[in-house]
């Protein structure tokens, strides 16, 4: 796994770097627990697009918590809160990901690089709006 992800985003210091390389990782590792028998280096296309939706979907958390995560941390009454609030944007970006690409096979479309850097941006822009509260 790790030289997929060598493969895929190699190191270059960089935050970002580091979130997706987390998020590829992670996408992979999600993509071995509903699919244990999985091939990495073969993937079905039911597994490669599972892996996709997960990537997009940790990448975005991961690129989020970059941006808003610590002030989410400060302005929480508590760490109780904070945790809570930082698993409510990781179950909103989960399943706001997950909506995106059910809309997408639903229509008949596939996943391309494009649509995905299109499902970054958004959503990375409605978790600012929808948890603006939250930093302040």
């Amino acid at each position: 796994m790790d030289a997929i992800v060598e493969a895929v985003r190699p190191a270059d210091g960089t935050q970002d770097a580091e979130a997706s390389r987390t998020a590829i990782k992670d996408a992979l590792s999600e993509v071995l627990t509903v699919f244990p028998d999985a091939d990495l280096l073969n993937l079905t296309e039911e597994q490669r697009e599972t892996a996709i939706e997960r990537f997009v979907a940790i990448d975005v958390y991961q690129r989020a918590m970059l941006d808003i995560g610590k002030a989410i941390q400060e302005k929480a009454p508590s760490a109780t809160v904070a945790v809570s609030r930082l698993k409510e944007v990781k179950e909103y970006i989960k399943e706001s990901v997950a909506a995106a690409f059910r809309k997408l096979r639903d229509v008949g479309q596939r996943v391309t690089a494009g649509r995905v850097g299109q499902f970054v941006r958004a959503a990375l822009e409605e978790v600012f709006a929808v948890f603006e509260d939250y930093k302040q």
